[in-house]
């Protein structure tokens, strides 16, 4: 093989991981801006019957955007794939529950960037987790946690099928029905 067509192969290869990288990102994203957002309307919902407002649906599509990319790099780093020769239900939860924490980690440093980058020095992070509360914290994680349970069970689902098996079963017609078939017709009574 010459150089060139090793070099164009490997671009080839190069383009080909960014490309789903990219749309595993956009996947991630997408479902999490659902999620919360969903979590966020019936905040509003709530404080509505109270008279009171809410209007922060923006923060929604950042935190959601952020997490998602948090979510990347535990994957890159191998976090929480201790009990993946497990039965699914426990990976999914162990997941669920290491990357809440990784999520919780993550939202403490971005509170001291926006803290640092405020003036507010070091501790900013700290000084809103203790704005927060223990309730407030305690609610985020449990909503992260519950967010998470579906999140993680659908990849857990699509690494023990293989990759692509699990969209095709979602979304391409007639799939579903021929995976449920018997290859053997004897088996079919």
């Amino acid at each position: 093989m010459s150089v060139s067509a090793a070099a164009n192969q490997e671009n080839a290869g190069w383009k080909k991981k960014a490309v789903r990288e990219l749309t595993e990102y956009l996947m991630n994203a997408a479902y999490l801006i659902f999620f919360f957002g969903a979590f966020v309307w019936y905040k509003r919902l709530v404080l509505a019957q109270h008279q009171i407002s809410y209007v922060h649906y923006g923060i929604v599509i950042i935190k959601a955007l952020i997490l998602a990319k948090v979510i990347l790099i535990g994957d890159l780093v191998g976090l929480g794939r201790r009990l993946e020769d497990r039965p699914l239900i426990y990976p999914t939860l162990y997941k669920a529950a290491v990357f809440t924490v990784w999520a919780g980690l993550f939202s403490i440093l971005e509170e001291t960037v926006i803290g640092l980058l405020e003036r507010k020095g070091w501790v900013a992070g700290f000084d809103e987790l203790r704005r927060r509360g223990a309730y407030g914290m305690l609610a985020e994680c449990l909503v992260t946690f519950v967010a998470f349970i579906p999140f993680f069970a659908f990849r857990e689902l699509e690494r023990v099928l293989g990759e692509g098996r699990l969209h095709k079963l979602f979304f391409r017609p007639g799939i579903a029905v021929e995976s449920t078939r018997p290859s053997d017709p004897s088996q079919s009574k």
